[in-house]
């Protein structure tokens, strides 16, 4: 059926091309004579990639070219279309995506014009003389008529260029700034340039590494969830990082935090550091897992750490705009391709970035080989790996990421001398030739996290492994203001259980404290200011609670509930 159906589909979308090549149907039929005239708001650009990495994953499926050979004529329009030359349009999308498309297709195909094309729309981007001493975006907006001062929805402000990260040129933006899956996609296809072509501007790996830092350690979520402001489902200021709508925002979009996946696979790439596997791996397990329900019938877009009365903690069915479901699903299917890395500067090297159960085939000088792991991380830190050759002689290392927020590891057995190297152990060749089967322990026990100091938000969150937690109504019902008055004290220790829940029969670590307390907030008034007490005089709603129950914050609204959620509670001090 699903093969009929994808027939079906690549016979109408050959007859749907225009002669030139042309394929962009709402150009077509509804707005004819209009190609090309506003990259900075309409996705032309955008679906063509999408259809490109259509045509890419189909001709690898189906081992044809019906869907290829018309997104090479297509790309062969575009490759005529866009550029610097003469005649040419000096543009680039407004939504990132044709990039990593572009460049995924050059690896395919190695022709120089899909990687000059891409080149052209990663560098352009941005340039503030594109066209007539004039921003692209300004020069197409006047040429269409637009009003110099009007103000999109989703820009707040007017000639908002950020929102598209065309306010400068890449290589020179300090910080990253706008929607944040436009960002991701973005940095994406540079990372990919830097990866595929070593003659690019050395400048764009600096601003990927200081983009990234930015994100990282300024404008993410303790989830790996990006992206504060709701209007433009973007970045807000370095540090705003509110956990809700009643605290002034929280986007956390679904396809950000696989963008954040993606962007860290391809640095993976060329430089294996578990900043970028351990960011990889804390999206994985909180700000994408928590978008699909565990049935598989209800979604997410954005991802809040807290409920409010506006917005409770709940998924929906489907979305006007579904890009997020898809694109879980996609992950989801390619997911073993994060898992492992074999670098073309160090291709001796197995990088192994994630624990999870899978085997992985190599060659091992002209021979096959697999490595195989077998764990049930993350709820137990013990990973067993068994490396498989048909020689007595391995000629590959192997390097496994110890996380950086493991406190105590164990290699058994453990080699007499080993490497660290940015957060990989090595194990070399010559000793894997002995030893075939070797295990990992990482202790994943709770531990306590807290946001920067500049947020403002004197919160801790419950961290076990990867593995974010937060409180639900469905296991501490008592709750009615969305856990906003539960304090948490920093020296709480936690109960360790696993379950198997008895509606989605999903198996997982459950926590509980007595660490807990509540603020009487019904005595607590503001006049406009409330008194200053000490720490240990503070109005507390004693005997109200004598204990707090966490599950992971993936989990959440699976189990209905009134939609009271929370991640980061207040200090108890």
């Amino acid at each position: 059926m699903v093969d009929t159906a994808i027939k079906e589909l690549v016979r109408m979308i050959r007859e749907a091309q225009a002669h030139d090549g042309y394929l962009s149907i709402h150009f077509m039929v509804v707005e004819l004579g209009q190609r090309f005239t506003n990259l900075r708001d309409f996705h032309e650009l955008y679906n063509a990639g999408h259809l490109i990495e259509a045509a890419l994953a189909h001709n690898y499926l189906y081992k044809n070219d019906d869907l290829l050979d018309p997104m090479l004529k297509y790309v062969e329009l575009l490759c005529k279309r866009f550029g610097r030359k003469k005649g040419q349009i000096p543009g680039y999308p407004g939504h990132p995506e044709i990039e990593l498309a572009l460049l995924r297709l050059y690896h395919r195909t190695r022709n120089p014009k899909h990687l000059e094309l891409a080149t052209f729309f990663i560098t352009e981007r941005g340039n503030p003389a594109g066209i007539g001493g004039s921003h692209f975006y300004r020069y197409e907006a006047k040429k269409r008529g637009e009003a110099p001062h009007v103000i999109l929805p989703y820009w707040g402000q007017p000639d908002a260029l950020w929102y598209y990260q065309a306010h400068k040129p890449i290589v020179e933006q300090e910080t990253i700034e706008g929607h944040s899956v436009r960002a991701m996609y973005l940095l994406t296809a540079a990372a990919d340039l830097v990866r595929l072509d070593p003659t690019s501007d050395g400048r764009l790996k600096d601003a990927i590494y200081r983009l990234w830092a930015n994100m990282v350690e300024c404008k993410m979520y303790v989830t790996g969830g990006i992206g504060a402001i709701k209007q433009w489902q973007g970045f807000g200021l370095d540090y705003f990082l509110p956990q809700g709508t009643d605290e002034g925002g929280c986007y956390s979009d679904t396809c950000a935090a696989i963008g954040v996946m993606m962007l860290a696979e391809r640095i993976l790439q060329f430089d294996v550091d578990r900043r970028f596997s351990d960011v990889m791996e804390l999206s994985l397990y909180n700000a994408v897992l928590t978008a699909m329900s565990h049935d598989g019938t209800r979604f997410s877009n954005a991802n809040q750490l807290a409920s409010s009365d506006q917005d409770p903690s709940k998924r929906a069915e489907w979305f006007p705009c579904a890009c997020c479901p898809l694109n879980v699903l996609r992950l989801l299917g390619q997911i073993g391709g994060y898992v492992y890395t074999q670098t073309a500067e160090k291709p001796h090297r197995i990088n192994v970035h994630l624990y999870i159960s899978s085997t992985y085939e190599f060659r091992s000088g002209a021979q096959l080989a697999t490595l195989c792991q077998r764990s049930q991380w993350p709820w137990d830190g013990k990973v067993d790996f068994t490396l498989q050759t048909q020689s007595p002689l391995v000629t590959v290392d192997v390097a496994l990421r110890i996380p950086g927020w493991a406190t105590e590891w164990k290699l058994d057995p453990a080699p007499p001398t080993y490497a660290v190297e940015k957060g990989y152990i090595i194990l070399p060749a010559d000793w894997l030739s002995t030893y075939r089967s070797f295990s990992l322990n990482v202790d994943i026990s709770p531990r306590l996290v807290a946001p920067h100091p500049y947020t403002n938000q004197d919160t801790l969150a419950v961290v076990r492994g990867p593995v974010v937690y937060c409180v639900e109504d469905v296991d501490n019902p008592w709750v009615d203001d969305h856990f906003k008055s539960t304090l948490l004290h920093p020296s709480c220790s936690f109960v360790e259980k696993t379950v198997t829940d008895a509606t989605t029969r999903d198996t997982y670590v459950a926590l509980t404290t007595d660490g807990v307390s509540k603020l009487d907030v019904k005595h607590i008034h503001a006049c406009p200011g409330v008194e200053v007490r000490e720490p240990e005089t503070q109005i507390l709603d004693k005997g109200v609670i004598t204990e707090l129950n966490f599950v992971p914050y993936y989990f959440k609204a699976n189990r209905g509930g009134r939609g009271h959620a929370r991640v980061g509670l207040r200090r108890w001090y």
